[in-house]
């Protein structure tokens, strides 16, 4: 079985530096270990995912940790993490605003 949801353990924001410059998804926490942020590194990225993580943290001044998971279909698998967190919490997460077209999911 598949998880849909990304579960990896939250790391420190001092670890960005370490990351690989491929292409995946990732998520950004707040001090209470939810999720405020999904953003993703493609093709197009520069330094991957080292390069988006650090960009979005800049951006993102209550972050303190983030999750990633390399993957080629970083656009397919970033709108499945942003309509379960709609799922599960009734709303997008507060970095990514509001987006238009994404589906919905359900979940189990």
């Amino acid at each position: 079985m598949v998880a849909i949801r990304l579960e990896k353990p939250w790391q420190e924001l001092a670890g960005v530096h370490d990351l690989p410059g491929h292409m995946g998804v990732f998520e950004l926490a707040d001090a209470r270990g939810q999720v405020i942020y999904v953003g993703f590194a493609g093709g197009r990225s520069q330094f991957g995912l080292r390069g988006e993580v650090t960009a979005a943290v800049a951006q993102m001044p209550t972050a303190i940790g983030f999750r990633v998971e390399v993957t080629t279909a970083y656009l397919t698998r970033w709108q499945e993490l942003l309509m379960v967190h709609r799922a599960d919490h009734g709303q997008l997460p507060v970095g990514n605003g509001a987006l238009t077209g994404l589906g919905r999911l359900s979940p189990a």
